[in-house]
């Protein structure tokens, strides 16, 4: 059996394989490392959406796993037959640390201050007071593990919780998607998590957008469609509410964006989950995971109805 991987160092992360299985580096698509008959597990490149051009050309592919949390560049588009599994578990750490960054970032005036280091210039009288997360109400929008690990870190500030997933969990004191009109209000900080999906692109709204307190942070971990990009630069303008983002509609953001220039603005460049102990995490589930597929059994954090 032949399995494709994108990084030369999976090959000694991925533990111990039984003696049918082959693992070949394929770090770019474009250039397959052998013929494309014969290959039944195939791991793409991290963020290559572009990479699933190839999956018609692969006669024998049986399972698709990816390195992202995300699969939403890949739904719809792998053939019958063919399973598709997301790294979910993979990002969570990395994930949660880049939303706890960012939120401690933008309420205590870390972007201001690091422009006026810039410029040489001693910023006191500037921001403070600065804001703080003690006592502040965080509601996260998708409950999954990654929102599971944003609530873990977060705890210790003193901030109270609401966590909203696809469908409301009653049991676990979980909201659906449903009840957002009820909680923004209430809101302080709202952190964005969920996949994305035809039901959740331009979740985040103009109407999404109104409803949230003055004062309020806008953090999105998720994907840039999730919101309405026009939306957030008209709400942003005004200066009511602020925003640190990883991701954005349209991405890379292009130079001249109004997202640029805008001072309640915190932008990363989708870099939340590329941290340096990505590849040992994910090679660990690469791994299990062919270890499973070898040996005929069901494998895991498979991707239906686009999650």
């Amino acid at each position: 059996m032949k399995a494709w991987i994108p990084h030369p160092a999976g090959r000694t992360l991925l533990g111990e394989l039984p003696p049918t299985v082959t693992v070949e580096v394929c770090d770019d698509p474009q250039r397959p490392p052998s013929e494309l008959a014969g290959v039944r597990f195939w791991v793409p490149p991290f963020l290559s959406g572009d990479a699933a051009a190839l999956l018609d050309r692969l006669p024998d592919l049986r399972a698709v796993q990816l390195l992202s949390a995300g699969a939403d560049a890949w739904v719809g588009r792998v053939p019958d037959g063919v399973t598709l599994c997301d790294a979910r578990g993979v990002h969570d750490s990395a994930t949660a640390e880049w939303v706890v960054t960012a939120v401690l970032s933008q309420l205590r005036g870390f972007p201001t201050m690091a422009r006026a280091q810039g410029r040489g210039e001693w910023s006191y009288d500037q921001v403070a007071p600065t804001d703080e997360l003690a006592g502040k109400r965080v509601l996260i929008v998708g409950a999954g593990s990654i929102g599971t690990a944003v609530r873990d870190r977060l705890a210790p500030f003193e901030v109270t919780f609401t966590l909203v997933a696809r469908t409301a969990r009653p049991d676990e004191g979980v909201y659906g998607v449903d009840d957002l009109p009820d909680l923004l209000p209430a809101a302080d900080v709202v952190v964005l998590l969920v996949p994305l999906t035809p039901q959740t692109r331009g979740l985040v709204d103009e109407r999404f957008l109104a409803a949230l307190p003055d004062g309020a942070l806008l953090v999105n971990a998720a994907r840039g469609p999730v919101t309405r990009t026009p939306a957030l630069v008209a709400e942003l303008s005004t200066g009511r509410i602020s925003a640190a983002l990883d991701v954005t509609d349209p991405e890379p953001l292009p130079a001249g964006h109004p997202l640029w220039e805008l001072p309640n603005v915190l932008l990363t460049p989708h870099v939340a989950g590329s941290v340096r102990g990505l590849l040992p995490r994910a090679y660990r589930l690469v791994g299990a995971q062919l270890r499973r597929f070898a040996a005929g059994e069901p494998l895991i954090n498979q991707v239906t109805h686009g999650y």
